[in-house]
């Protein structure tokens, strides 16, 4: 029984790792999603309406920010004269105007972060399908994107790796004549 487990046992490693060598060593290539986004036209016009959004968001918050210190500088010249239930009323009162500033700067970069995710997921996915085509059209194990968030994760890698303007003329774009 003891012989039989250990056969079994070689026959199972020897199999892996013949599986192993007929598919060679891993092939790893990389990219960097941000260069790709950068020369996506659709990824100017996400960008566009993006910094058109923010403008509105921006606008209102200095409608709000104007109309606090508008109420807080009438109150700091008359406070002086006012009885003290409506000091107390307008304090009250410039208490919820700040309470509401700071709710609709929470808001507003919620919604902003919000929004972007929102036009920026279809065109990433397209992306992710595209270094997919290219990964398996010439034969990459593995894909890594060289940075995420303005951070270099990938430290060194020769250039012939660096798969961006495959998957850039994957997506049709005609990819510079130097690559980042």
């Amino acid at each position: 029984m003891k012989n039989r487990i250990l056969y079994a046992f070689i026959a199972v490693l020897f199999i892996g790792v013949n599986a192993g060598a007929q598919t060679g060593a891993p092939k790893i290539g990389f990219t960097s999603t941000e260069y790709i986004l950068s020369l996506l036209p659709a990824a100017k016009e996400i960008q566009k309406e993006l910094s058109d959004y923010n403008d509105q968001l921006s606008a209102q918050m200095k409608a709000k920010e104007k109309t606090f210190q508008e109420k807080f500088a009438a109150y700091q010249q008359t406070a002086n004269t006012m009885t003290e239930l409506i000091k107390k009323d307008k304090e009250r009162e410039l208490q919820s105007l700040e309470a509401s500033l700071r709710q609709f700067q929470q808001d507003a970069q919620t919604s902003f972060a919000d929004k972007q995710q929102k036009l920026l997921e279809p065109l990433l996915e397209e992306i992710r399908v595209a270094i997919q085509k290219v990964a398996e059209e010439n034969n990459f194990t593995h894909i890594l994107n060289s940075s995420t968030g303005g951070l270099d994760v990938l430290l060194y890698a020769k250039e012939e790796y660096d798969v961006s303007n495959l998957v850039l003329a994957k997506l049709g774009v005609q990819p510079p004549s130097t690559n980042n």
